[in-house]
């Protein structure tokens, strides 16, 4: 029996001591020895390896040629023609019909708040096709898969990130207890930094920063896919963050960050006061010597594939913005956090069992208020910005639709629109 404990000690120890010399210490160094850029090389010549596969299986095997009908219903026609010619009867109905499911069925919004469609299969779950019964050989290359990932990379990553938020935690509180100056701002920064470098090797995060990172003061606008956008950005620099504050593990990394920096954390009761958000996040730009501030305006979660409508709060209180636009690869493992689907802790034992995440992040130009502009115009051409530079869709949608229901004045604009293409004619 003390023979298997040792072991199991000795176990531990070589463990801890590989992650240590081999992941952590590379980390702190801001150093990369190259592995996770050779694991993505060689992901990728499997992935396009088990997509030719795919696509050779699918081809041998028979497909159901559809007849297309003869009925009028085929006419695809932007108008009725009855109504063209000034008759309304009640087959004109259908038209209408017809466009109300294709609103349903392929609309702007909800679609966003999904997972993104993959162009071929990437070897994981996330899928409703059992592509891995194409052939023997895709099998046994989808089985070695699932246990690489569930049985080496998922207790690595578990780990990693354990060891990544116990440093965040002690370092902060530890650098919190001294005087405020310039030696603790550097300390600081090197501790945060720290802390999301390892948690982004707990993601075998591959990410490709283009353009500087802006240095201080001013707001950080950026699009939002995930929580762990935070870690993408935070990997190249330090921010200031704003939020609600929480209780249990969330409230400890809150508490434990203020002690070390200023972050801008409120009370439910204050995050419905505009004015006194506001006011502190005007007090805090203010300071040119304070980090940038992180604010995702979008407000919630979509699928990486758009850009939906920016809150115009950040973009009132004036200061200097700084656009970054987020794009991740979907190849490798699906970022998008479905919050009405998957919790926080099942969302990120998803993130752990999945290929990688691999990003691109680009810092666009510092942009300020014209002339004459009102926030929701700045926003949303801070938006379009971002998009472009991203190869988002730019969408003037809100995304509190994710969660709300649609407004009445939305519902009466096309009721509108469909009286007037009636009483027009």
């Amino acid at each position: 029996m003390e023979g298997a404990w040792d072991l199991l000690l000795l176990s531990v120890k070589v463990w801890f001591s590989i992650i240590g010399g081999l992941i952590v210490l590379p980390a702190m160094c801001g150093v990369s020895l190259g592995v996770t850029g050779l694991y993505i090389k060689i992901l990728v010549k499997i992935l396009e390896w088990a997509t030719l596969r795919i696509q050779r299986g699918q081809k041998d095997q028979p497909t159901l040629q559809l007849q297309p009908s003869s009925g009028k219903l085929e006419n695809d026609s932007s108008w009725p023609k009855s109504l063209a010619g000034g008759d309304f009867t009640l087959c004109d109905a259908f038209y209408f019909c017809k466009k109300g499911i294709e609103s349903i069925v392929d609309d702007q919004v909800t679609q966003r708040f999904t997972s993104e469609e993959l162009v071929s299969w990437n070897l994981l779950t996330r899928t409703n096709n059992n592509f891995h019964y194409i052939s023997v050989r895709v099998t046994i290359i989808w089985g070695l898969g699932v246990a690489i990932r569930y049985c080496v990379l998922a207790p690595l990553r578990i780990t990693l990130a354990f060891i990544g938020l116990s440093w965040l935690v002690i370092g902060t509180t530890l650098v919190g207890l001294l005087p405020n100056s310039r030696a603790k701002s550097w300390l600081s920064d090197r501790v945060h930094l720290t802390c999301y470098r390892i948690c982004a090797r707990a993601l075998s995060a591959t990410i490709h920063y283009h353009n500087k990172w802006p240095r201080k003061g001013g707001i950080c606008v950026a699009n939002h896919t995930s929580p762990i956008d935070i870690v993408i950005l935070a990997n190249d620099g330090c921010y200031a963050m704003i939020g609600q504050v929480h209780g249990g593990l969330m409230g400890v990394l809150q508490r434990s960050m203020q002690r070390s920096c200023p972050h801008i954390w409120f009370e439910r009761s204050e995050m419905k006061d505009r004015h006194a958000v506001a006011r502190r996040l005007r007090d805090h730009i203010a300071d040119k010597n304070k980090l940038p501030v992180l604010i995702f305006p979008e407000g919630t979660c979509i699928n990486n594939t758009s850009v939906m409508m920016f809150k115009k709060g950040s973009f009132e209180v004036g200061g200097t913005i700084y656009p970054v636009a987020i794009k991740y690869d979907p190849q490798f493992g699906d970022a998008f956090w479905n919050s009405a689907k998957y919790n926080m802790v099942s969302y990120l034992l998803r993130m752990m069992t999945s290929w990688a995440i691999v990003c691109n992040v680009w810092y666009l130009p510092p942009m300020t208020r014209q002339e004459g502009e009102d926030a929701v115009h700045f926003a949303n051409r801070v938006k379009s910005a971002i998009a472009h530079q991203g190869g988002l869709v730019d969408l003037s949608w809100d995304g509190g639709l994710k969660r709300e229901k649609v407004k009445e004045m939305y519902k009466e604009e096309q009721q509108k629109m469909y009286s007037n293409m009636i009483t027009d004619i």
